[in-house]
This record gives structure tokens, C-alpha cells and sequence, in this order.
């Protein structure tokens, strides 16, 4: 497990208390999960995802992520269609683990109210959360 000041936390992404991250990349909004929750979870070895063209709310699960360790479920930061899938985690699931905020990343959403990024928590806020 890695120590608080090991963790890899942008700045430029919004993080949830369940450990998710969203990044706002023109019209649609990443997510993927965060370098702790991956470090938590351990070896990822299957990620379960929706289909393009799913609708959902901000907060509805999204997907599993199995490792090693345990299943996992992931809710989505903000609510939308999903408008992509990273149909490489399906060959590669540890991507997850070692590029948690780039080639680890799940979906990507067009939100229906772009508001709801201004509802996460910034890279200082997370920390605080994750140091309790």
C-alpha cells in the first residue's frame, strides 16, 4: 500500500468520496478511479462497463472493477450518456492499476448538467478525506 504523500492526484481532475475521478475534456467529462482506490483494490483483473449510448444519473453505478482482492463498484461523478468506453481495459485491466488518470480511464460521459463537476472535491479536499 502506498503512503498518502506516495498517491499520484491531479489537479486538474474532481474526485468523489467513493474514489472516483472526473476531468472535463471539451464537451465530454473522463472518469476513471482514483491512484488510491486502485491501490486499495490491488491487481485489477476485469473491469465491467456500461454501453455507449447508457443514460445515467450522477451517482448510479456504473461498472465493477475486480482485482485480486475484492469487486468494487463505480458510481458515476456526474450524470450523462456514456459516449465511450475504454474498450481497451477489456485485453488490459492493469491499466487501471499502473495509468489510473490516463490509459486506466473507464468512460466518458456527455453530462446533462455540467454543474455537477463544480460539486467535486478538489486534489486538497480528497486529501483531507483520505487522511481522515
Amino acid at each position: 500500500m502506498k503512503e498518502i504523500n506516495d498517491l499520484i492526484l491531479p489537479d486538474d481532475v474532481g474526485y468523489t468520496k467513493d474514489h472516483e475521478w472526473a476531468r472535463k475534456e471539451g464537451e465530454v467529462v473522463v472518469v476513471g478511479i482514483s491512484d488510491y482506490a486502485q491501490d486499495q483494490l490491488g491487481d485489477v483483473v476485469f473491469v465491467e462497463l456500461p454501453q455507449p449510448g447508457d443514460t445515467l444519473a450522477k451517482g448510479d453505478e456504473f461498472g465493477t472493477v475486480e482485482s485480486v482482492k475484492a469487486v468494487a463498484e463505480v458510481y458515476l461523478p456526474v450524470g450523462g450518456e456514456v459516449v465511450a468506453v475504454n474498450e481497451g481495459l477489456e485485453d488490459a485491466p492493469e491499466l487501471v492499476n499502473t495509468e489510473p488518470y490516463a490509459g486506466g480511464w473507464m468512460v466518458k460521459i456527455r453530462p446533462d448538467d455540467a454543474g455537477e463537476m463544480d460539486q467535486l472535491m478538489n486534489r486538497e479536499a480528497y486529501l483531507d478525506l483520505l487522511k481522515g
